[in-house]
C-alpha cells in the first residue's frame, strides 16, 4: 500500500471542484488497497473581493467571463451532467447567488483538526449547490456544523473571532505564489499537479504513475 499525501486547492462555490473531487473519489476506489490518500482541503476564493450580499450568478459569470447570457446557460447545463457523470446531482443553479467564502474557509481549517474537513467541505458543497444555500450566512454555516457532528459552540467562537484569518491568508497566498491561479488544483506529494475537474480515468492513471514512481 502506498501512502499518498493530496492536497486540494478549491472554493465551495466551485462546481469544477465537487465534479473533480467525485472523479477523484472514484479513481481512488478503483485502487483501494493500492493506494491510500491522505487528503487536506487547502483555501481557495474565486471571488475574494464579493461583498457581503453576493452578486446573481448569471449576472456575475457574464460579467466575470465576458459571456452571454445564453453561453452562460449552455455552460451551466454542461457543468449539470458532468456532475450526474460522476453521480453529482446539482441543484437548480439557475438563479441564485454567488458569496463570498472566506468565513467558509476557516471553519474547514478548524475542521481539520477536528478530523472532519472533508465531511465539512462536502456539506459546504451540498449547501451551496444542492440546497442554494449561503456559504458567507453564519447560522446556514453553523447548520452544516451540526449537521456532520461538529460542535456548534466552537465553530460560533471561530466565526465570532478572527480566529484563523492568518492561517487562510497564508495558506491562499502559498498556493497562490506556487502558481495557483484557477481551481480545483489537486497536488500529490507536494510536486505532482492534477489541474481541473478531469476525468476518474485521469486521475487513475496519474496516481499509479505516481505511486509507481514512489514504491
Amino acid at each position: 500500500m502506498i501512502n499518498l499525501k493530496i492536497d486540494i486547492v478549491s472554493d465551495v462555490s466551485c462546481p469544477w471542484c465537487i465534479i473533480g473531487y467525485k472523479a477523484l473519489e472514484q479513481a481512488l476506489s478503483e485502487l483501494q488497497g493500492e493506494i491510500h490518500a491522505d487528503i487536506t482541503w487547502q483555501p481557495f476564493e474565486l471571488n475574494p473581493q464579493m461583498p457581503q450580499e453576493g452578486q446573481e450568478i448569471t449576472e456575475h459569470i457574464t460579467q466575470k467571463y465576458g459571456i452571454s447570457e445564453t453561453q452562460a446557460e449552455q455552460n451551466r447545463n454542461m457543468i449539470k451532467q458532468r456532475g450526474l457523470d460522476v453521480g453529482y446531482a446539482f441543484g437548480n443553479r439557475g438563479g441564485g447567488r454567488i458569496y463570498n467564502t472566506f468565513d467558509a474557509h476557516r471553519l474547514l481549517h478548524w475542521a481539520e483538526s477536528q478530523g472532519k474537513q472533508t465531511a465539512l467541505k462536502l456539506a459546504l458543497f451540498d449547501l451551496y449547490f444542492k440546497d442554494s444555500g449561503d456559504p458567507s450566512d453564519h447560522e446556514q454555516l453553523l447548520g452544516v456544523v451540526k449537521k456532520v457532528g461538529l460542535n456548534t459552540s466552537e465553530a460560533k467562537n471561530v466565526l465570532a473571532s478572527d480566529h484563523f484569518v492568518q492561517e487562510v491568508r497564508a495558506a491562499q497566498q502559498h498556493f497562490q505564489r506556487a502558481g495557483i491561479q484557477s481551481v480545483p488544483a489537486v497536488i500529490i506529494n507536494d510536486k505532482h499537479l492534477i489541474s481541473g475537474g478531469q476525468p476518474a480515468a485521469v486521475f487513475a492513471q496519474a496516481l499509479k504513475q505516481i505511486a509507481s514512481e514512489t514504491a
